[in-house]
């Protein structure tokens, strides 16, 4: 029901951007309406409420991606630059130089996060060094240290998501992936992999044929596509090699899960509520928002083998280093009966 009304006021907030953003136009170039003499007053209201009150109507109608201080900077610094064009050059001609600060800040912004990545860049050795160290798969180890040594900024945690990708991609093909007792794959009973190869094969038969004829028609579309399509390539190696080397492993204190690069969590045993196996797994929806699924998919819909209920939400990595909460995460494996004897030992 909350998330009913909160998509319902949607439309409202758009209504009031576009009523803020007309008002403030036409209130300079309806005759009908009377400018005073001293016109710096209704000047400064307009700058805020394009540079405030805009910005806020816009995380509003966006809110799922949350508030955060770089967003309404981002769209304030928008907000003073259209205020140049929406506020005839007459009247703002006192205030020209406040989109000029603005986009300084804005630039102040954007050399921090440059810093974030040459701060990543030296940390980079010694991760990987300290890396080798952990009890736990680079999948889980290597994000964990960028946050502790680097920063959890969502553009390191981007960057370490793709460095992530480029390793398995390239870099990991001489690794057999080899399972440990509390180890348990994922994939091995479906056509997961023959599914990413087929894949694989149709958007390189497909990169070869189209492109040359999209080239005559648009160079610039042709590169687009080219790249895009060498992008999905090298992901889909990569996660072929992060399903196979990183097999759901029973901890000392948590289960470490993962399906490839697109979903990870840790779920520590105090964490958990109870665990439903067989019928009463299957019956859980995997379409609920608040469950994440570990099944390999193909060509055919797996059912989960068991549903793990959360006392609290949990938080999952998912594309690109972007984290998401959840209350529920259902499971596949390739051995569910060795599985859950094990995980009800550690758990007891």
């Amino acid at each position: 029901m909350n998330a009913t009304k909160s998509r319902s006021k949607t439309p409202l907030f758009a209504v009031l951007l576009v009523a803020v953003v007309f008002s403030n136009y036409l209130a300079y170039r309806l005759p009908a309406i009377p400018l005073p003499q001293d016109t710096r007053g209704m000047v400064i209201g307009s700058l805020v409420d394009l540079s405030i009150v805009a910005p806020l109507l816009i995380l509003a109608m966006t809110r799922k991606k949350g508030f955060t201080l770089k967003r309404f900077v981002t769209f304030m610094v928008l907000g003073l630059v259209a205020s140049r064009f929406i506020i005839p050059s007459t009247y703002f001609a006192p205030f020209a130089f406040i989109p000029y600060i603005a986009i300084g800040g804005e630039a102040l912004f954007l050399l921090a996060e440059l810093g974030l990545i040459f701060l990543l860049i030296k940390h980079i050795p010694s991760i990987f060094r300290e890396m080798k160290l952990q009890q736990t798969s680079g999948l889980f180890a290597f994000p964990a240290l960028v946050k502790q040594k680097v920063s959890g900024h969502p553009l390191v945690s981007m960057l370490a998501a793709e460095s992530l990708m480029f390793y398995y991609a390239f870099a990991s093909w001489k690794r057999k992936p080899e399972l440990a007792e509390n180890q348990f794959t994922l994939h091995q009973k479906t056509s997961l992999v023959a599914f990413y190869i087929m894949l694989i094969h149709a958007i390189a038969i497909e990169t070869i044929g189209f492109h040359w004829w999209l080239h005559e028609k648009s160079v610039l579309l042709a590169i687009g596509l080219l790249v895009l399509n060498v992008y999905s390539i090298v992901y889909f190696l990569a996660d072929i090699q992060a399903v196979r080397l990183n097999p759901v492993t029973v901890g000392e204190d948590r289960l470490y899960v993962s399906l490839g690069l697109g979903k990870r969590m840790e779920i520590p045993y105090q964490a958990i509520e109870r665990i439903e196996w067989g019928t009463e797994a299957e019956a859980v929806s995997l379409k609920d928002k608040e469950v994440i699924d570990f099944i390999a998919r193909d060509f055919e819909e797996g059912k989960a083998h068991c549903v793990i209920h959360f006392n609290v939400p949990l938080t999952a990595t998912m594309l690109l280093g972007m984290e998401k909460p959840f209350r529920k995460a259902a499971i596949r494996l390739d051995e569910p009966i060795t599985f859950r004897r094990l995980l009800e030992e550690k758990m007891a």
